[in-house]
């Protein structure tokens, strides 16, 4: 069961991945010792599990084809949906996977270098999976908000209106 200062240590962390124990002290009231032993316990007991950094790739000059792809699976006895999907989650192109419910079972996050690269994953490795029954994959063509950061402010439309 997690604590007050647990709850209080998780949010602030949530918006900001770079306070440190000191800071997260000062913004929970808490002693600095009391904060590092309370996030020792968050780690051991597998809620905190690491921290990114939040990047907008799309201001660089790095080449990548980034999709998510609705997987449908034949769940196996007495597994379920873990087996398939810890045997899909073990992929370099797979960043993130989901168990869905409605229309597909899995919600598979993917990046490759080059369409072709994410293509021959699709086909060769994803596919023949044993147990996955379809796949229908969409491309990501831009990220306007990404874990609640947005990434482009839009900009004040300074434009005359016209009325026709």
């Amino acid at each position: 069961m997690l604590t007050t200062l647990d709850m209080h240590i998780l949010e602030i962390l949530c918006e900001d991945a770079r306070v440190t124990p000191r800071e997260l002290s000062v913004m929970t009231g808490a002693a600095e010792e009391e904060v590092n032993a309370a996030m020792d316990g968050l780690r051991r007991a597998g809620v905190l599990v690491g921290s990114q950094t939040l990047i907008n790739w799309e201001r660089t000059d790095r080449e990548f084809v980034r999709a998510v792809i609705e997987v449908n699976v034949q769940p196996q006895r007495e597994k379920g949906f873990d087996a398939i999907a810890q045997r899909i989650m073990q992929y370099s192109e797979v960043k993130s996977l989901y168990l869905m419910s409605g229309a597909y079972d899995l919600l598979v996050e993917c990046e490759a270098t080059t369409l072709r690269e994410l293509a021959q994953f699709v086909h060769s490795r994803l596919s023949v999976i044993e147990g996955v029954t379809g796949t229908s994959t969409h491309f990501m063509l831009r990220t306007y908000k990404y874990g609640g950061t947005i990434f482009e402010a839009p900009q004040d439309d300074r434009r005359q209106a016209v009325m026709p």
